[in-house]
């Protein structure tokens, strides 16, 4: 038995906590309290006050969960509103955006490898549309290529990663596993890890910087809109 608990347990309710609330306090089962308790005399003006305090506490939740929905109403009114201002995505469009996305998040230092990573599969599918559409790369060119921590399941990410790019497994370097300090003991984000894509293709690294420039070019004179 928790001596100790049962003792505090006693004590909570004496001083007008309800069971819920030594539960919580205490961090055992309401069966528990209310069994360590149920010697405890209450009046009924006491009953009636934790009566009330319980309603209180369940308007005062209702209410929070109401503004909350209203919240992510009025949010989602804007988000699809502004939906609405994109019809389609032309050819031009998708290159520029592929092109802008890989100044952001595509390797420039290792010249003759175009190299685009991250951790977004909704980004990765867009980036191999790009390759693949724009940029003419063939498919026996492509490589894969997974950043992971070592305790998350390699073989599952390089089955999912496959999937989201369409690269055969055949086509992937050997998987990166590599321990964080920082992220011990917190919920893994990217349970995946990052996937990287990979194309040695000089041509192609120094037409997307061209692409880059010229578009930095432009949004800095005076042609800009």
């Amino acid at each position: 038995m928790k001596v100790k608990e049962k003792g505090l347990a006693i004590e909570y309710r004496k001083n007008g906590s309800s069971i819920n609330q030594i539960a919580k306090k205490l961090k055992v089962s309401k069966a528990s309290v209310s069994l360590w308790v149920r010697k405890i005399k209450i009046s009924v003006n006491f009953l009636k006050a934790l009566s009330e305090r319980g309603s209180q506490i369940e308007v005062i939740e209702k209410r929070r969960e109401t503004r909350l929905r209203n919240e992510n109403n009025r949010r989602q009114i804007i988000i699809d509103k502004a939906k609405r201002d994109i019809d389609k995505i032309s050819a031009k469009e998708l290159l520029l955006i592929g092109a802008m996305l890989y100044w952001a998040e595509g390797s420039k230092t290792r010249r003759g490898v175009v190299e685009f990573s991250n951790g977004d599969p909704l980004m990765i599918r867009l980036m191999m549309k790009f390759f693949r559409k724009l940029c003419n790369v063939q498919e026996d060119k492509f490589r894969g290529y997974i950043h992971i921590h070592p305790h998350l399941d390699s073989k599952q990410a390089e089955a999912y990663w496959s999937n989201v790019s369409q690269i055969p497994l055949r086509q992937f370097y050997k998987t990166y596993k590599n321990k964080n300090k920082s992220s011990k003991n917190k919920k893994d984000s990217l349970p995946y890890g990052t996937f990287g894509i990979y194309v040695c293709n000089t041509e192609l690294f120094l037409k997307i910087k061209g692409w880059t420039e010229k578009i930095v070019s432009l949004t800095n004179s005076e042609k800009l809109l």
